[in-house]
């Protein structure tokens, strides 16, 4: 079984009511919602990679103001050729202040749209589950960083 170890950043950033999320393309071409955010580059730090990860997505520039939380995923899925991976996601987790930049798509990338969604609407749309991570660890701010 082949495994794979990802490492990335994302932030939780809530201004008016409202929280940003970015809508990511799976391979399959479905999308849903997500974290701005995503994996570091080698050598580069996570507070770091968060700041880049928004411009990229959404065009903000982004302040992180606090580590929420580390978040670990395993789960498996199919390779080629009848190989199995292990994938095992460390996603940290940071509040975020928008600072500069303004609202716009990403090309090119792993994410198609941009946009500020109601908190109370959060609930309806087809996300991934990190968004839920996310809120919990803004909303709930447990000490340990990590969601019971």
């Amino acid at each position: 079984m082949h495994k794979e170890l990802r490492v990335a950043a994302y932030a939780v950033c809530v201004q008016d009511g409202s929280v940003l999320l970015a809508r990511w393309v799976a391979g399959d071409g479905s999308k849903r919602w997500t974290l701005p955010g995503g994996g570091m580059d080698h050598g580069e730090d996570p507070y770091d990679t968060v700041i880049r990860e928004v411009d990229e997505e959404t065009g903000y520039a982004v302040e992180p103001v606090a580590l929420l939380g580390v978040d670990s995923l395993r789960r498996r899925y199919p390779r080629r050729l009848g190989a199995v991976a292990d994938f095992h996601g460390l996603r940290i987790v940071y509040e975020g202040r928008v600072v500069g930049g303004s609202l716009r798509h990403e090309t090119s990338g792993s994410t198609d749209l941009a946009a500020w969604h109601a908190l109370d609407s959060v609930p309806g749309l087809d996300r991934v589950s990190l968004v839920d991570v996310g809120l919990g660890l803004w909303r709930d701010r447990p000490t340990s960083g990590h969601l019971t």
